[in-house]
């Protein structure tokens, strides 16, 4: 089903590209890098997935089992796809995606929870939007349920505006050139 989002008329930005490195609050050092799915980054993801808290899945992702977890890493690390990882050290401690839909782009991040409330999902979204503006995307957009108040303020923080507000979700979106 086609949908017409409304988005921003002025672009945000710009957004640094990775690879980038910073110290979180925690002082733990973290790289994010684009994902190199030829590499041991799928199987680290898979990894990632599998210590995801239940109670921080929403809306069905990411999934819980293995299987389910390497059938939707199939179609999220596919070429059409942007992604980015945070590394500390060896242990991926987040994952952020950018999803072809239909003209724009669907984003999703993941931050292990553990590493959760220390930047690492600023600076992971901050680098996915300017991997995707290299790319050539213009605009993205995600939903988050209207009770996650910490990732609506990132997403505002960053420049997504509310487009939609209609159900339990909130539909924001995110213009990039």
């Amino acid at each position: 089903m086609s949908r017409d989002r409304i988005y921003p008329d002025e672009p945000s930005g710009p957004f640094p590209e990775p690879p980038l490195s910073f110290e979180d609050r925690d002082g733990r050092e973290i790289e994010i890098v684009p994902l190199d799915p030829a590499g041991d980054d799928r199987e680290a993801l898979v990894e990632m997935y599998l210590q995801f808290d239940p109670a921080d899945r929403a809306q069905g992702i990411p999934p819980g089992q293995e299987r389910r977890i390497r059938d939707w890493l199939d179609t999220i690390l596919d070429d059409d796809c942007l992604n980015v990882v945070a590394w500390h050290g060896d242990e991926v401690a987040g994952h952020a995606t950018l999803v072809p839909d239909e003209g724009a782009y669907e984003l999703a991040i993941f931050v292990l929870q553990r590493y959760q409330e220390a930047g690492i999902g600023t600076q992971l979204m901050r680098a996915l939007l300017g991997y995707g503006a290299s790319h050539g995307v213009e605009k993205v957009w995600l939903t988050v349920e209207r009770w996650n108040r910490a990732a609506v303020g990132l997403y505002k923080k960053i420049g997504f505006e509310t487009s939609d507000a209609e159900s339990f979700e909130l539909e924001m979106t995110i213009r990039l050139r």
